[in-house]
């Protein structure tokens, strides 16, 4: 089996951050930053074999000692508000020519980790990536945010300099694309009908 958890918390209310490398690894840097902020407890995988080549291998005094392959971790902490999982993808899977997840592998590996969200009782899970956009240094940064439900658009908005996606090129129906895993993971969440804990 390729998911494999080392133990199993004691969870309240947890909330789950995920992300994979993307555009400038901006999202993967910010869900990595609060991974080591927070100090969290590494507490599962999903093992590598049938996603990755190895990315290289160790060799020790001339003999092969091991082959180094790309991590998907899960790390748990407990806090007073919301206990916080954090899953951090070294690569994305693909099944083709292109950088950023597409296929069966990468299909696979979305529907693990909306496994173990289910499985704690995550009440919400982020995914976190980045844009190409124009920018300058004197105009304010933005969060685009895609969500599944109208009443989490609202809420999420309301918070301060944070848009639909879509919104910010004059698109009045607030459309646009999440590409890779980062994306993806949103997608699976939703057609498998979660229902997250309230």
């Amino acid at each position: 089996m390729a998911l494999r958890l080392f133990s199993e918390p004691r969870l309240e209310n947890p909330v789950m951050f995920v992300s994979w490398p993307g555009i400038g690894n901006i999202g993967l840097v910010a869900t990595d930053t609060l991974r080591v902020q927070l100090a969290a407890e590494k507490f599962g995988e999903i093992e590598p074999w049938d996603f990755f080549y190895p990315k290289h291998i160790v060799i020790r005094d001339s003999i092969l000692e091991s082959l180094e392959f790309p991590a998907s971790t899960f790390y748990y902490k407990k806090s007073p508000q919301h206990d916080i999982i954090t899953f951090i993808g070294e690569e994305q899977p693909t099944d083709g020519n292109r950088p950023f997840a597409e296929g069966k592998k990468a299909y696979q590996m979305a529907n693990y980790v909306v496994d173990v969200a289910e499985k704690f009782g995550c009440r919400r899970l982020y995914a976190s990536g980045a844009a190409v956009s124009l920018s300058h240094h004197v105009i304010k940064p933005r969060v685009w945010i895609a969500t599944g439900s109208d009443a989490l658009n609202r809420e999420m908005t309301s918070f301060d300099n944070t848009i639909l996606m879509g919104k910010s090129e004059g698109r009045s129906e607030g459309g646009g694309a999440v590409t890779g895993l980062n994306g993806l993971i949103l997608g699976v969440a939703k057609k498998e009908d979660w229902k997250p804990s309230a």
